[in-house]
Parts: C-alpha cells; structure tokens; sequence
C-alpha cells in the first residue's frame, strides 16, 4: 500500500534537488535549458524514458 508521507517526502527531495541546482547555478542551468529546447521530441523521450528506468532501477534496489 501506497504510504502518502514517503510519496510527499520523495516529491519534496525532486524539488530540493532541483531548487539547489538552479541556486548553485543559475547560467549552467540556463545554459542547458537552452541546450535541451534545440533537441527534437524523440531525443527528449528517449532521455526521459532512460531517466524513468534508472529511477525504477534504483528504487528496485533500495527497497
């Protein structure tokens, strides 16, 4: 069953990681925005659907 306190807990992680690096580095992450907007959808997919898979992996094995 599904525990809301460690769902909410993981979205909070996704947002501290993300707020950090955009803290830590503003014009990188600019940089790579700009970067990823030149890309076509499929290449966006493809790095997405990797991203999903290693997450799924990595929980896997924490669990």
């Amino acid at each position: 069953m599904l525990d809301w306190a460690t769902f909410f807990s993981a979205i909070a992680l996704v947002l501290v990681v993300e707020g950090l690096l955009l803290f830590a580095g503003p014009e990188a992450m600019k940089k790579l925005y700009a970067e990823a907007a030149l890309l076509d959808h499929k290449m966006l997919r493809s790095i997405g659907l990797g991203a999903i898979i290693a997450g799924v992996v990595l929980l896997y094995f924490i669990r």
